[in-house]
């Protein structure tokens, strides 16, 4: 039997949809010396909204290489967050495996860079 999560947390049908979440397309991936916690400077091609840079602590499971060309689900509508010198646009999402290290959140098959998490 399926049952409902406490009313704590729960957020509206509406809000949820102000929530905008993209695919794009990982294009550089930069070594982040100045972070506070081990991290890569990513930039991200999302489609029609260009450009996006953002910061990551995905370093345990992923080097700079296999970075590059993985596409990657973002949210886009957050605004900007300083971070040390580095300026973040959008957030990479992702899940902690059991080690408390992030795996990255990615369609299961390529779709084109920009669209929109339905």
């Amino acid at each position: 039997m399926h049952t409902q999560p406490d009313a704590i947390g729960l957020i509206s049908w509406e809000h949820f949809e102000q929530t905008d979440i993209r695919v794009g397309t990982i294009v550089e991936a930069l070594d982040f010396p100045e972070a506070r916690r081990p991290a890569y400077q990513l930039v991200v091609d999302l489609g029609p909204l260009g450009l996006k840079k953002s910061s990551a602590q995905i370093t345990k499971r992923y080097t700079k290489e296999e970075l590059v060309g993985r596409q990657v689900l973002c949210v886009t509508n957050l605004g900007k967050k300083q971070i040390g010198k580095f300026m973040s646009e959008v957030l990479v999402t992702g899940f902690e495996d059991e080690n408390g290290d992030i795996v990255l959140a990615q369609p299961a098959s390529k779709v084109p860079d920009g669209s929109k998490l339905k």
